[in-house]
């Protein structure tokens, strides 16, 4: 299986980076920033009007730039090629 990235905005400095995702439910998203020793894990919740998820790592905000609605439907898909891949 393969480890899924999504790229977060750090909203001080306007930057993206890419996080690797622990587990991802339509009203959370936890994840991994960087690797090894220095890594640290934060858990993105769904902001009041759904349109995206957001959460504070040493200080800063980060954001994941996608809603609920879009959330639910990679989860669906996932799950949808899961099934699949477990007939062939």
């Amino acid at each position: 299986m393969e480890d899924e990235k999504i790229k977060l905005r750090v909203t001080e400095s306007g930057r993206l980076i890419e996080v690797l995702v622990l587990n991802k439910h339509a009203d959370r998203i936890d994840v991994l920033l960087g690797t090894g020793a220095d890594s640290v894990r934060c858990r993105l919740l769904l902001t009041p009007s759904g349109r995206a998820y957001a959460g504070s790592i040493m200080g800063r905000e980060i954001v994941y730039e996608r809603g609920r609605r879009e959330v639910q439907g990679d989860l669906e898909r996932s799950r949808q090629s899961r099934r699949q891949s477990r007939r062939s």
